[in-house]
């Protein structure tokens, strides 16, 4: 079995930092041999906040005196994605929420259908040609990532191409992962960036309403 001197960098689910997770916890060999299953789960500790962390490894090999652990492993819990979400319209903020908690839960075709009614939403909220400018900040993600057209064609396939949920691509762990990037950026370009731009230049020009008000008290 993997020694209790392997260390796993990983990003924590409790504090949600990169850190390094010592084995805290590993099953008994002995009983392993015993009943030969098939996964094992072991319990890491962050070296950063100290949390317990579970993984579960499949088995690659077990003999009379040895277990063997493939290195791949699956994170049991992961960190909650986080986004501004203050920024999106209300219907758009409560599906991407639950978008995102799909994901974290490993649950990705249903992060898959979740990102399709979110985007859906924010179309509506974005108005005429709403669809075809989020369609454009999709293609630039796409280059500046430079994301191949085949790996890329479910994620256009789920956010833009009309059609019945059950025909939506199902998607993998890496697949969704691109997914998950190109719509935060998308909802970025698109509801980001613009609320923090407005906010910024309304406080800019209070302050010189303010002052320009002070020099006027003053003369």
């Amino acid at each position: 079995m993997s020694s209790e001197d392997d260390r796993i960098g990983l990003d924590c689910p409790y504090c949600g930092v990169h850190a390094n997770m010592t084995p805290q916890s590993v099953p008994n060999a002995a009983q392993l041999i015993r009943t030969k299953p098939k996964h094992v789960g072991l319990v890491y500790q962050c070296d950063a906040c100290r949390a317990p962390v579970f993984l579960r490894f499949a088995v690659k090999e077990i003999t009379s005196d040895h277990v063997e652990l493939y290195r791949n492993f699956v994170e049991l819990e992961r960190p909650k994605e986080r986004f501004p979400y203050s920024y999106l319209p209300k219907h758009t903020e409560m599906l991407f929420r639950e978008a995102l908690s799909c994901y974290s839960s490993n649950n990705f075709n249903a992060f898959a259908s979740m990102c399709r009614r979110s985007a859906a939403s924010a179309f509506v909220a974005l108005g005429e040609g709403g669809k075809l400018r989020a369609f454009e900040e999709v293609l630039v993600a796409q280059e500046i990532a430079g994301i191949d057209d085949d790996s890329f064609a479910p994620i256009k396939i789920i956010l833009f191409e009309a059609g019945e949920e059950e025909y939506l691509p199902l998607l993998n762990r890496f697949q969704a992962g691109i997914l998950l990037e190109v719509m935060k950026d998308m909802f970025y370009q698109c509801f980001v960036r613009r609320g923090k731009l407005s906010r910024a230049l309304k406080v800019r020009r209070f302050f010189v309403e303010e002052s320009n008000g002070n020099l006027a008290s003053s003369a």
